[in-house]
């Protein structure tokens, strides 16, 4: 490969690097802009100035809530009813989407407690309203705690003791109720001796004299005792 040829090739790679890593700059920029929100004390600030931290003021002069919202510029912003009646965390929502779409403009306290716009002013970007919880010390609200599983009920207990060598429907459920604890019955409904294995575990487990026969204790315990270790 000659001089010439080769200069050109590396010229046409690098204008494609440059074009690649300018392309990436913009990804990185645009990244870069939904990663900054006013702080906490900037909020705090404004809301000091506009209605000293009352979220539910209403002035009488058209203006309503922490952030001051006239009803124009609330609903623009998505807000329904009046700001004064939304909850604090409502109105931390609104001010923050409108901060995205106009900056601090909509404020004249904005300006007279020296706030100036950051990355994410007039971004556009809608924020979620776990973004905006930060803005009056609140937490996302973490998701409910999964129901503790319930217990099925019992049947009633079937008024025989069973004992080695029966066979009973009675015996199959037992069986799959012990499948529940680990064991492996495939409910034939037969007392041997995985029955007695599990009757014996279950037995000493609740404190319940290991006789081996399933007797009304054993069948309770099967439901609403210890499960056997």
């Amino acid at each position: 490969m000659n001089r010439r040829r080769l200069r050109g090739l590396t010229r046409g790679f690098t204008k494609l690097l440059l074009v690649v890593l300018a392309a990436l700059g913009v990804q990185f920029a645009l990244a870069a802009s939904t990663a900054a929100d006013p702080g906490r004390a900037d909020w705090a600030k404004l809301r000091m100035c506009e209605s000293t931290e009352r979220y539910h003021v209403n002035t009488g002069t058209g203006y309503y809530g922490a952030y001051q919202f006239d009803l124009p510029t609330w609903r623009s912003v998505g807000g329904a009813g009046r700001p004064d009646l939304a909850t604090p965390a409502e109105q931390d929502y609104r001010a923050l989407r409108l901060y995205r779409m106009r900056g601090w403009q909509p404020w004249e306290c904005a300006a007279m407690v020296g706030l100036v716009d950051d990355a994410d002013a007039r971004s556009k970007v809608v924020p979620s309203r776990a973004e905006a919880a930060y803005i009056g010390g609140r937490q996302p609200a973490a998701p409910a705690p999964a129901p503790a599983p319930q217990r099925p009920a019992m049947p009633d207990w079937p008024g025989v003791v069973y004992a080695y060598g029966d066979c009973a429907q009675e015996l199959r459920t037992f069986q799959l109720r012990m499948n529940d604890f680990g064991y492996d019955f495939q409910g034939t409904g037969c007392y041997y001796d995985e029955t007695k294995e599990a009757v014996l575990d279950l037995q000493r487990a609740n404190d319940i004299r290991d006789s081996g026969r399933l007797g009304p204790k054993t069948w309770t315990a099967a439901w609403e005792g210890t499960a056997p270790r």
